[in-house]
């Protein structure tokens, strides 16, 4: 990534940082975080335009005394979707930039999986003019797979076709199965990535799989699980992202396996957080939060905030405060509660006191169409014909996107499968919706208690299908038309009624309103499924995830049930 000054601006540069000139801005009586040698060092940071020019002893134009503060190069998300926080790229600048964030990795595939290319594209016009880098890696799986059907597909010549200076590389290969056996498409999209980096999503891949999954030129894992899984990775050579979503918080069992050698190639990620998580916990800095609570030294969770996630995405000049860098940067008055005071983005200050308080104005870009597209629907199309039977049932695992899968004896009235309150098996629907088709895929889900009425959503990993899990098939298609009516999003219905709604115009997947009135209303839904009896801990984030046909054990598309174990369709009798 080609990250250089202009030639009049290195001039410049050079002349402040060989101490001729005054440097624009000096921050003096900080300690400077020297992610190079873990140090914590006590000198000026002299600024030059949108660089550091150097560190030492200088004299500025303007000078900020910082006593008592540490300075710590801006934080890097390695790997997240922004759909999954439900904001436009300015919303989420305002969530997380304060925070400290100044960069992020993202995959677009929630919005590709819908609207292809131009989705993808959507997001880059979005975040352009933003203090803010988003940069972007090409949606490697659209579809993820053959066993559901999205809004679009993406082949390996049309991400060669992808053209953009934020696009970075190749995102999280998540059909490893097609991968392992050498799928001619999956193997193009590796190979004619090149030198830029390969993203992996490989959960409970072990062994002589997992060599052949790093041998085709995968690079990095953000699904490891356990410290054990997490070695063996490293062990390949492969780079441990740490992720802390908003289902899935992997940093406390992960972090026993980072170590002095090897905490170089570990750095921080989000992939999923929601918009709540974010304003109550944090992004990156919640991540660091936590690292240092369970004993990783401070120094080293900065790093793994920052320089390891550049270094791995080649993104030369960033996560670092040395001479030459970007001057993207925090002032932390608490190392260890990460309390940031100030945040700085290419030079500027852009974030004080938990505000963003850059003023710019962002490229005004116009949404994409309409994207909700549902078949004709009533009460038979939520009907499972068959008399009293075992039936397979997805198990919702707390704070996991992996499923469990266990079996039910569910009992028929007039020839039809119902919920069963009793046992906590509630029908599950995925219903395509791009184009309309009629797929409808219906099983049973346990793991969400809801006693009465249904939620439903048109976040669904990764196809984006409407999923819908109900107790009746009255309030299934209630949910089901409300978010017709909505052109996509978040909804709880009991007796016929609408309790709860958040609508998601775009692409079904983000919201148009600001990040607070989003958040309050996400906790209004949640909310409202407590009242219902739902005992999940995010609801609508373990829906979003039951339709996702690559993480084990059993999900559902508009296909059918899906067993991951084997990669297949299965039937519901057990």
């Amino acid at each position: 990534m080609n990250n250089r000054p202009t030639y009049e601006d290195a001039q410049h540069l050079l002349a402040v940082a060989r101490g001729q000139e005054k440097a624009p801005l000096v921050l003096k009586g900080a300690r400077v975080l020297n992610v190079f040698t873990g140090e914590f060092l006590e000198q000026d940071l002299a600024i030059c335009g949108d660089r550091i020019a150097g560190l030492g002893s200088y004299s500025g134009v303007e000078e900020i005394q910082l006593e008592g503060r540490t300075l710590v190069p801006g934080f890097i998300d390695g790997h997240m979707h922004l759909e999954s926080s439900m904001m436009t790229p300015r919303q989420f600048a305002r969530a997380v930039v304060p925070r400290g964030t100044t960069s992020v990795v993202t995959d677009p595939h929630e919005i590709a999986n819908v609207l292809g290319a131009p989705g993808i594209q959507f997001l880059l016009d979005s975040a352009e003019g933003l203090p803010l880098d988003m940069w972007v890696m090409r949606s490697s799986c659209v579809p993820a797979t053959h066993l559901e059907n999205a809004g679009a597909s993406l082949s390996a010549a049309d991400l060669a076709a992808l053209k953009h200076p934020k696009l970075l590389g190749l995102a999280e290969m998540m059909n490893f199965p097609g991968l392992l056996h050498g799928d001619p498409e999956c193997l193009k999209k590796v190979l004619q990535t090149g030198d830029q980096p390969v993203d992996g999503h490989a959960p409970r891949l072990s062994g002589q799989p997992l060599c052949a999954y790093v041998a085709a030129g995968v690079q990095s894992d953000h699904e490891c699980t356990t410290a054990a899984e997490a070695r063996e990775k490293l062990r390949l050579g492969m780079h441990l992202m740490l992720r802390e979503g908003s289902v899935t918080r992997d940093i406390q069992a992960l972090l026993p396996a980072v170590d002095a050698v090897n905490a170089h190639r570990c750095f921080f990620v989000t992939d999923d957080r929601e918009p709540v998580d974010l304003l109550r916990e944090g992004h990156i800095d919640f991540c660091i939060r936590k690292a240092i609570g369970l004993g990783c030294d401070p120094a080293r969770a900065y790093a793994m905030a920052s320089y390891h996630a550049a270094r791995y995405f080649q993104l030369h000049f960033q996560g670092a405060l040395a001479p030459g860098y970007m001057a993207d940067l925090a002032v932390i008055s608490d190392l260890e509660a990460v309390t940031v005071e100030k945040v700085m983005k290419g030079g500027r200050w852009v974030a004080e006191k938990g505000v963003l308080t850059w003023n710019g104005r962002p490229t005004e870009v116009a949404p994409p169409p309409s994207t909700v597209r549902l078949p004709q629907l009533s009460l038979s199309s939520f009907e499972i014909a068959g008399e009293t039977q075992h039936v397979h049932v997805i198990e919702l695992i707390p704070h996991q996107i992996v499923t469990g899968r266990s079996q039910a004896q569910l009992t028929s009235q007039a020839g039809k499968l119902q919920s069963d309150i009793s046992q906590d098996v509630l029908k599950l629907a995925v219903i395509e919706r791009h184009r309309a088709t009629g797929n409808i895929g219906l099983g049973f889900v346990r793991g969400f208690g809801l006693k009465r009425g249904a939620i439903a959503s048109t976040v669904a990993h990764d196809s984006h299908n409407l999923v819908i899990a109900g107790c009746s098939d009255q309030d299934m298609l209630v949910a089901a038309r409300e978010i017709e009516k909505m052109q996509g999003g978040w909804v709880v219905v009991a007796e016929g009624q609408v309790l709860a709604a958040l609508p998601l115009p775009i692409a079904g997947l983000l919201s148009d309103q600001e990040l607070e009135k989003v958040a309050q209303i996400n906790l209004d839904l949640i909310e409202a499924t407590r009242q219902l009896g739902g005992c999940a801990p995010n609801p609508f984030m373990s829906l979003s995830f039951l339709a996702l046909p690559v993480i084990p054990s059993l999900k559902l598309t508009d296909l059918g049930l899906v067993d991951v174990d084997q990669f297949a369709l299965i039937g519901l009798q057990a």
